[in-house]
């Protein structure tokens, strides 16, 4: 049995560059990600919302 899993982008919402990606399971995770992760291009933490790869 396969594993429904999708590859997801993480985008800054300050810059909009996309920094972080991830593989979720889609059947478990149905709402949108949002964490406060580091931007290489800001420099600084920011506020990083789930985008399409």
């Amino acid at each position: 049995m396969a594993v429904e899993s999708q590859t997801i982008a993480l985008r800054c919402s300050v810059c909009k560059s996309k920094n972080y990606f991830f593989r979720v399971n889609k059947k478990k995770k149905t709402d949108k990600l949002e964490l406060k992760k580091y931007c290489s291009k800001c420099r600084k933490r920011t506020l990083h919302k789930q985008a399409k790869v």
